[in-house]
Formats: C-alpha cells, structure tokens, sequence
C-alpha cells in the first residue's frame, strides 16, 4: 500500500501537530513502521525488522484469529456494558479460570493505567486507608494518581516531587539493590524494609492502603524478585489494614512460561488481594482489567457510587480477549515462552563468559535482561554502551531497547511466537556487536585481567563459594569467577556471523 506522506513529511507532521513529550523510539532516525506480521514489523521502504520489543503484540503482531473475532463481532454489534451481552460474562469466567478461586470479580477498563488507577481506588476504600507503599524505579502509569506512586516518573521532577502519603521501599534486585545475591535471605530482607516504613508510617499517625508491584519490574530493569518476597509483604501490610496489588500489565498472560501469571512465580502460598492486567490482554486493541475477591468488590460497592466505564467490556473488546486466551492455548505459547525463554537464557549466558560488558543474565520464560557494565566488580551501568548497541542492532535490523534506572538493561519481551532461530540470530549480533565494540575500546584485555585477579584472591583466600554461587532462579551472575575455579564448564562460543532477517 502506498504511504500517503513520506517519512520526512510524517516526521514534520508529527513534531508539528503531537505533543513534544511524546517520544518516538531511535530518536536520532526513527524508523515508520507500515504493517507487521507475527515477530515481524515492516517500515515504509519494506525492510523486516525482528521485534524484541512489543510485549503487547503478545500472540504476534496482525494475528488472524484475533483479527477475525474482532470483525465478526464489530459487524453485529458494539455497545456498553449497562446491556446485557454473553461476551462479558463468557470472557471474565474465562479470564479468572487462570487465577486463584478467590480473584473471582472483574471489572474491564481500557488500559494499564486505567487499571491500575482503579485498583487504588478499591485500595483506599476497603479500609479507608490511604498511603501507599510503591518500589524504587516501579513504574504504574500515566494519570497523576499514578504518577504519584511511580519513582521511575515522579524522580524526573526533583527531590521534593514524592507525595507525603507515597513511601518508597527498595527494589528487591537482588544484582544491583541493597541485598544482593551473596545475602543468606534476601527475600526477608527486602520484606522487612516494607515493614520498617509501615512502623514509621504508623508513628507518624498514617495508615497503608495498600503496597503495589509489578509482578517482575521491568521499566526498573527486569528486576526477578526473590522467591518468598512477597509473601512476607503480604503479611505485614495485611496486619497494617492494606491491601497486596500486583501489576501484571507487562508481564501476565503467560509470559514466563511455566504460569500464565508472573506472582505465581513466588508460590502457590502466595494470592495477592488485587491483580491489573493490560497491553498483551488485547494484542493491541485497548483493553484491560483489574480482578479483586468478593469481599473487596463488595466494599467498593457499599460506598454507593456506581462504577461505569464506556468502554470497558464492551462487546468487540470481550471477543478479542477471548480469542487471545485461545490463541495463547492452542498454539502453546506458553510452552514456547519456556522452551525459547530457555534457550535464550542458555545463549546469552554464554556471552557473559565471553564478553565483560555483560554484568548479569536474569529472565524467565520470554521477559529477561541483560545488564551491561564497564567495570564487572563495580558494577558500574554501561549507559552509552547500551545505547550504542540498541542504534548498531537497529542496523541490522533488531529492534531491542534499553530501560533500567540506569538505561543499561537489554530488554527481551518479544511477541510469544518468537522462535529459538529468532533467539540465535538476535545473540549471535549482539556477540559480534560487543566484540567490535570491546576491541575498540580495549575493554577486554583490561577487565579479563582484573576477573582472572580476583578470582584468584578468592581461590587463594580458601572461599568455600565464588562470589554469585548463591544465585536465585533467573540470575547468571558470577560466572566469570565459576568458570575460573573450574565451577563452570566453558561452552563453545557462538560464531559471529551476522545473519539477515
């Protein structure tokens, strides 16, 4: 199909009519996208691009199914939820049939923040409560209530841009955070800095409505936290009078392969009170949910103001939900999150025994992270390095981005369909990228010197474990120093032959 404007034209009318903090991606030479086809998204001259990126596209990109359930239905009919329609009641049976018996009432909205919005809003009234416990660099939304709770947003502001009833606990990253993966417990150590802030917070005369997180932060940069966290959190803002709320709108829906939701990760002893979900719920159409217990809907109702949204559950929004459950299950998509996931986490694992850019491997299923350093015992983030990279895989036609408090973290979250061929061509780039980039700079030479040295003050020192051995699921740090002492089998490292999409 023939575009009606040239780039150049597109890119005027947008910085001319859109407004100016609305950011495009590769901003230096943005790329018009056209169309896009499973894993695929194709711009204005023709040219595939492998999509690493769009979490939302989550059975693939323009998927027939979807695309069919959504005519068929827009054909008959579109229209509120104040009318009676089976769509509704067949998609939330459908949709809590995945969750814990008690997450057993729906009400559908149209995006992330308007879930996320509306979970707070149940929040406050169950007990009256008000303040809210949030995570470092957790980000929740784009309308001020949201705002509020986000440090990856309100920090842009200044110091004095956190709300008085906002309390800010440490992300549990177990690589980069306060307790890392050389602490004996690092899931109770997290959980009771949540208790110390509840203690100040009720000195200081205020009371938690409720603590919120991502299930696995991503904006804070594919932070995996530690299993049993969120249980104790759980059980100290329960005996505060607050409510858990788990963000699954980025990572839900059978992403991590092993559970269709990312808070199963933690336990089946583990059901929080409240649970948002959007972007993949409608492969792109705008749609979202939040689901709670009887018991909070109920309080939520007694406050005696109707909850009505326009659009939320709507009848072509139900069919397009419903079609992706059945996508997800029928083409097994969270078997191949697992099994590509896996083998993802395998490849890259490999260039971190090869390449001293790369500090940390963490992911599970199709939601994983590299973090890139300069210096692997420092720690220090590789910002312009990772920039550099994300603009050299764009050249060859990858599309991966860069996020983290920090922005060194290589974000994997691809559309569900994406292959083991997908995932060997995307790493053996990124070898070749890294090995231009670190012979260019010497960094190699200089960083394997400084392993292989501390290595050996460990070996020498009579260390009954190498730093990093005490690892939680999805974290492949420490392997330089492993492989060093013969705790780690060296695998051959992959070619770097560039292959084309």
């Amino acid at each position: 199909m023939e575009e009606r404007y040239s780039k150049a034209e597109t890119l005027a009318l947008r910085r001319k009519h859109i407004g100016p903090s609305c950011k495009v991606f590769f901003a230096k030479d943005p790329l018009k996208i056209v169309r896009a086809q499973g894993q695929y998204m194709f711009d204005d001259k023709g040219e595939k691009y492998l999509d690493c990126i769009n979490n939302v596209a989550h059975v693939g990109h323009s998927h027939p199914y979807v695309i069919k359930a959504a005519t068929k239905q827009m054909e008959l009919l579109n229209t509120n939820s104040r009318f009676l329609h089976d769509n509704l009641v067949q998609y939330a049976q459908r949709l809590t049939a995945t969750l814990p018996e008690k997450l057993s009432v729906c009400y559908f909205v149209n995006s992330g923040s308007e879930a996320n919005d509306l979970a707070l809003r149940l929040a406050r009234q169950y007990h009256g409560h008000q303040d809210v416990i949030t995570l470092e660099n957790a980000y929740h939304g784009h309308v001020t209530s949201l705002i509020d709770i986000s440090p990856y947003k309100f920090n842009q502001l200044g110091k004095d841009s956190k709300k008085e009833f906002v309390h800010v606990a440490p992300s549990p990253d177990i690589y980069r955070g306060k307790y890392r993966e050389d602490h004996p417990d690092p899931a109770s150590a997290y959980a009771e800095e949540v208790k110390k802030i509840i203690e100040e917070t009720q000195k200081n005369g205020r009371k938690i409505a409720a603590f919120i997180a991502e299930s696995m932060q991503s904006c804070g940069g594919q932070v995996i936290p530690p299993v049993g966290y969120f249980q104790k959190v759980a059980e100290y803002v329960h005996a505060a009078g607050g409510l858990f709320i788990a963000d699954e709108v980025q990572v839900g829906f059978g992403r991590v392969g092993k559970h269709f939701w990312a808070f199963q990760l933690q336990g089946e002893d583990f059901v929080p009170d409240i649970v948002t979900m959007g972007k993949p719920i409608g492969n792109g159409h705008p749609m979202s949910c939040v689901v709670t217990t009887r018991e909070i809907a109920e309080s939520f109702g007694a406050s005696g103001m109707e909850y009505f949204n326009t659009f939320g559950g709507n009848p072509v929004s139900c069919a397009i939900g419903l079609a992706v459950l059945e996508v997800i299950e029928k083409e097994d998509l969270q078997g191949n999150a697992t099994r590509v996931g896996n083998y993802l986490l395998e490849l890259l694992a490999e260039q971190k025994e090869k390449h001293p850019l790369v500090g940390d491997i963490r992911g599970v299923g199709l939601f994983v992270g590299v973090d890139l350093v300069k210096d692997r015992q420092k720690r220090t983030p590789a910002t312009a390095e990772a920039l550099h990279l994300i603009y050299k895989l764009k050249e060859h036609q990858i599309l991966l981005s860069a996020d983290g408090p920090h922005r060194n973290i290589l974000k994997f979250k691809p559309p569900m369909c994406f292959t083991m061929e997908d995932a060997k061509h995307v790493v053996e780039t990124i070898d070749a990228l890294l090995t231009e980039m670190e012979e260019a700079t010497g960094m190699k030479t200089e960083n394997n010197a400084s392993t292989n040295a501390q290595c050996k003050r460990k070996t020498t020192e009579g260390s009954s474990q190498p730093e990093g051995a005490n690892e939680s699921i999805g974290h492949m740090n420490g392997a330089a120093c492993r492989q060093e002492n013969g705790l780690y089998s060296k695998k051959p490292s992959l070619p770097s032959k560039r292959i084309r999409t």
